[in-house]
């Protein structure tokens, strides 16, 4: 076996031309993501490192492929994303990403620690290792995310210690519980401290936070934010001194709006990042090529973009190996013919081809999966009085309402439907019901409330996607329909299912805590067709992604009004309140 002294050495030979090189990429135009230019050069590779740009031919290799004047880029990477969220696993995840150009990621398990705990956490870093693209994990600091509801674990900084030095961790993940940093709670500062200590990144979540808020969070070593949605926001989270991480994924799509706050001498401080997309649209549009192509679209300099998705993003979680090209760095590269689709002809990964025209070039590994992760979902039995939502003093109530394709909501106090004392969805008045059950520990908690702006007329649709908790979450127009859609959850240990009239229209089996399927990317692909499918049958006029928006309407870290296992949650006063106003 070859050593790494063996390898350095090899290395500076190849880079010298006095050794063979690996694989040599000939006549490419490449991206200089430092001057922002492009050069002609061939692109000489040994033992998975770049060794040499050569103009002048002279350099000769065991492979040798010609990149006819395209365009090779770095592998592009992604500064923050829940893989959960895709809905896969780790390696399959890679398998869908890869033929796109995203070679490296930065993903936050918290969706499935807030399930199983450090166990999921480590069948998450199992399982990146049978991946192709690089996946580094940033270890969850809010499990649950706040103390007013009940998650499937908790974990403090002594359960997080001894993954910090694991070889794929980067950091503490998003920092969402600011009232616990802003007022100094010892377990928050103690997992603060653990990772700076260990040198680490942390991450933060900086949702509706004031830049007084933000002086708090830079005061306590937080470095990034991912949850901007002005450019306002985003310069003064630069000034600062914290990267921002521009997000665009199926529900919140900031790109557009963050994209005036990226000027020549802002740059350097701004990377690109999913947070949450659908396995639907990561095979069709990928995630960050995506993001790439839209800077462009929208006035973007490509070689600015390039350089926003590769090496600041490198820099930002200190992976100075990767992100750029240029001898020293990583093998990691993509050919492209166009830059306006940002289409992937050919990906390299460690000097190696493993992927072309769309498609993988290596072979799916098996997902090995811990039992009790496979069967993680514990409802009781379901009854309409269970869901009952009583009033005692009139019709005023606090409503959620929905904001399309956002993850935050407004807070409306308004008249609302009751007989007899209860409150009864009004599909006329788009006024439906909502509940959240715990489903990890047999404890049965039920929040109830009413949501504005989901628009069925008719049947229910329930999941076990609830960020971050994970609890058992269902929207109906008739307690019949709610019932039957937990039910069925509760059958298949998990997923998606869209009930109307007494009848499943359709559903998607979760069965990797209640998060993830164990099928291929294609075939879940499919099932998730069904549901958007069956969606139409309940709200024919629906013009928004109507799952990854309901499946955050139980996440009471950002504004307004949310819905936990324990009641209605105001955000802004981060306190209970009652539904009857």
């Amino acid at each position: 076996m070859t050593t790494k002294l063996q390898q350095l050495t090899q290395n500076i030979l190849s880079s010298q031309g006095k050794l063979e090189a690996d694989f040599i990429l000939k006549n490419a135009q490449v991206a200089d993501v430092f001057t922002l230019t492009w050069k002609k050069a061939d692109i000489v590779v040994k033992n998975g490192m770049i060794v040499a740009l050569d103009t002048n031919n002279r350099f000769h290799a065991k492979v040798v492929e010609d990149a006819a004047g395209s365009y090779v880029i770095p592998g592009l990477i992604d500064g923050h994303i829940h893989i959960e969220s895709s809905m896969l696993t780790p390696g399959e995840f890679s398998r869908v990403l890869i033929p796109h150009g995203i070679t490296t990621v930065i993903t936050d398990p918290h969706e499935i620690a807030n399930v199983a705990g450090a166990e999921g956490i480590q069948f998450m870093l199992d399982d990146a290792q049978k991946a192709d693209m690089d996946i580094f994990v940033m270890l969850p600091s809010s499990v649950p995310g706040t103390q007013f509801e009940n998650a499937g674990a908790t974990l403090t900084a002594q359960d997080l210690e001894s993954f910090l030095h694991h070889e794929q961790v980067r950091g503490l993940a998003e920092v969402m519980d600011f009232p616990a940093v802003l007022n100094g709670e010892e377990g928050m500062l103690q997992k603060i401290l653990l990772s700076k200590e260990a040198n680490l990144v942390i991450d933060g979540h900086c949702a509706g936070l004031q830049s007084e808020q933000i002086t708090g969070y830079r005061a306590a070593g937080i470095q990034t934010d991912h949850e901007c949605v002005t450019a306002e926001e985003a310069i003064d989270r630069v000034e600062q001194g914290m990267y921002v991480l521009i997000r665009e994924g199926s529900a919140a799509k900031n790109l557009r709006d963050l994209l005036p706050a990226v000027q020549p001498h802002t740059a350097r401080r701004f990377g690109f990042c999913t947070d949450d997309k659908y396995v639907d649209e990561l095979i069709d549009e990928g995630s960050i090529n995506y993001d790439v192509a839209m800077a462009i679209e929208e006035g973007m300099t490509p070689l600015q973009a390039i350089q926003l998705a590769t090496v600041n993003t490198a820099e930002c979680y200190r992976l100075f190996d990767r992100g750029v090209l240029a001898p020293g760095y990583k093998a990691d590269f993509v050919r492209i013919d166009d830059l306006s689709t940002m289409q992937a002809k050919a990906v390299w990964k460690n000097g190696h081809k493993v992927a072309e025209n769309g498609n993988m070039l290596t072979n799916r590994q098996e997902t090995i999966v811990p039992a009790h992760i496979h069967h993680s979902v514990h409802l009781p039995i379901i009854t309409k009085d269970r869901l009952q939502l009583s009033f005692t003093k009139g019709t005023k109530a606090n409503v959620m309402e929905i904001v399309p394709n956002q993850l935050i909501t407004n807070h409306l106090v308004i008249d609302v439907p009751v007989k007899d004392g209860v409150f009864v969805p009004s599909v006329e008045e788009d006024l439906l019901k909502l509940a959240v059950i715990e489903r990890h520990h047999q404890l049965h908690t039920t929040g109830l409330g009413i949501v504005k702006g989901f628009g069925l007329q008719k049947g229910a649709v329930a999941t076990t996607v609830a960020h971050d908790s994970h609890n058992a979450l269902v929207v109906g127009t008739n307690d019949e329909d709610m019932v039957l859609a937990l039910s069925r959850i509760q059958e298949i240990q998990g997923g998606f299912v869209i009930v109307a009239d007494g009848e499943i229209l359709a559903e998607m089996p979760l069965t990797i805590g209640g998060l993830m399927t164990d099928v291929p990317a294609q075939q879940a692909k499919e099932q998730l067709a069904g549901l958007h499918g069956a969606l139409k049958k309940l709200n024919p006029t629906l013009d928004f992604h109507f799952l990854l928006t309901f499946s955050f309407v139980a996440l009471p870290v950002i504004p307004a009004l949310k819905l936990t296992d324990t009641g209605l949650f105001d955000v802004t006063t981060f306190q209970h309140i009652a539904v009857e106003a």
